[in-house]
């Protein structure tokens, strides 16, 4: 094994080692993508347990800083117990609101566990489902979009070739890596990955490190 293949398997956990032909594959596809691995430090796990506790807390990441998602995820997690739909439930919007959400996640976090109480989503079944369906069948939840259900696949199904494309920190550090006049559009952040399937849940982790090694360290 040369120098540079073991440099790149560096970057992951020993969980992980599965991956090596992935990172090598992107390596080999794209030099943009070889050079970042270059520059980052080892890609941390983004696995979490499925389910509901998971999904509503991606929801109440949804267009925050982490620092404040995590705030008032502690908040949620300490207030609700134990952490169910239903006992979501017996809090108002109001109440939600008062712990830290915005409104309009107060509405999607009441949204999720009422179609789950009524079983119009059963999570459980999502594990068997094809990407597509999964995304398909989490989109149908008031407040879950491309994004969230892309990041469920990814953080708590373990799916191999999720793109989230919308992802402003992914769009950033696409953009810095690529040296880009102006901030890449959802297609064209699709097109610049197709030549990474099957393991652009791989590539996206990449540019994920990026964003906080690189381009956030610059700033």
């Amino acid at each position: 094994m040369s120098a540079s293949q073991l440099a790149l398997d560096s970057l992951l956990m020993p969980s992980e080692y599965h991956l090596k032909a992935g990172l090598h594959y992107i390596a080999d596809a794209d030099p943009d993508f070889a050079r970042a691995l270059t520059l980052i430090r080892p890609l941390p796990s983004r696995l979490q347990p499925p389910g509901f506790s998971s999904l509503t807390k991606i929801i109440v990441e949804q267009q925050v800083s982490l620092a404040s998602a995590d705030a008032i995820w502690q908040r949620l997690k300490t207030a609700i117990s134990p952490f169910t739909p239903e006992q979501l439930l017996t809090f108002s919007e109001e109440a939600l609101r008062e712990l830290g959400l915005s409104k309009q996640k107060a509405v999607y976090c009441r949204a999720l566990a009422e179609d789950l109480t009524h079983d119009r989503l059963t999570l459980d079944l999502l594990k068997s489902m094809e990407d597509e369906a999964v995304s398909e069948a989490l989109m149908q939840v008031k407040g879950i979009g491309r994004w969230t259900a892309e990041v469920y696949l990814i953080a708590c199904l373990d799916r191999q070739d999720v793109w989230p494309a919308g992802d402003v920190a992914l769009k950033i550090a696409l953009q810095h890596l690529k040296g880009l006049d102006v901030r890449p559009s959802v297609d064209e952040m699709d097109r610049h990955a197709a030549p990474l399937k099957p393991h652009r849940t791989l590539a996206a982790r990449i540019l994920w490190r990026y964003y906080a090694d690189i381009v956030r360290q610059k700033k």
